[in-house]
């Protein structure tokens, strides 16, 4: 490819780049007043958080509901192996099989991370 070429390609890609960063921040400026409306209404909320998380319990996959099963059942708290090993995994991918979900739980707040030392457990709210 000409460097020529080459150049005028970037110099298009830029004058691209910066019309499509006017045009959104022309919207946001546009947006600012709804966004005041909005902002009015988090003072209801309070009333309804509870029911946010009956929400977030029932969107959970069925691999995160298993491992939210298995740390419910161990109110000591359990290590991501150990929970893995619950669950039927083999010994070596147990750990890892279990840590994104347990990422996802911890997320969401159903879940506590506790870190003892160099452990990590992990416990149900």
């Amino acid at each position: 490819m000409k460097i020529s070429h080459k150049r005028k390609v970037q110099g298009k890609l830029q004058k691209h780049i910066k019309a499509v960063k006017s045009a959104s921040v022309a919207s946001l400026k546009k947006e600012k007043p709804a966004k005041a409306v909005v902002a009015a209404k988090p003072a209801i909320e309070p009333k309804t958080e509870t029911a946010p998380k009956v929400v977030a319990s029932t969107s959970l996959t069925p691999k995160q509901q298993q491992v939210l099963d298995i740390v419910r059942q161990n109110a000591e708290g359990l290590n991501p192996k150990g929970i893995g090993l619950a669950a039927g995994q083999e010994e070596a991918k147990a750990a890892s099989w279990a840590s994104a979900a347990l990422k996802k739980l911890a997320e969401e707040g159903v879940v506590e991370r506790l870190q003892v030392g160099s452990k990590v457990l992990y416990k149900a709210l």
